[in-house]
């Protein structure tokens, strides 16, 4: 795990959630991603009238991540309302580049709710060793 300021991920994850798209479900997202590199990568849910298309703070953050080359990630913060969890499938996709990435869930004000690892966020994930 690298050093970081995770006061300073959990400011970028309140700010970029301001800039989310939630206008059917009020439930505004941001996450701050900070690769093994040190960057970080910014998202917000995305929501859209056709339900299944909606896209999640977690996962944005993620492919604009890997679209810049990163593959390493040592935490993401979310913010949300209440400090909710990632659904399903950002899970999934979080274990997908590291059961030991740190999640940190924060709520409006800032306050963590929650600390834990993608692998105790999704216990037995399946990642790519399920597939030999």
């Amino acid at each position: 795990m690298i050093d970081f300021d995770k006061n300073l991920l959990i400011q970028k994850a309140m700010s970029v959630r301001e800039n989310a798209y939630a206008p059917y479900s009020n439930y505004q997202v941001g996450a701050a991603l900070l690769t093994n590199s040190g960057r970080v990568f910014t998202g917000v849910n995305v929501e859209n009238s056709a339900y299944p298309v909606t896209m999640c703070a977690e996962r944005s953050s993620v492919f604009k991540a890997v679209s810049e080359g990163e593959r390493e990630f040592a935490a993401v913060a979310i913010a949300t309302s209440n400090g909710g969890t990632p659904c399903g499938s950002c899970r999934q996709v979080l274990a997908e580049f590291g059961l030991d990435t740190l999640v940190i869930l924060v709520d409006e004000n800032g306050l963590v709710t929650e600390e834990m690892t993608v692998a105790e966020l999704l216990p037995k994930a399946f990642t790519p060793s399920d597939l030999v």
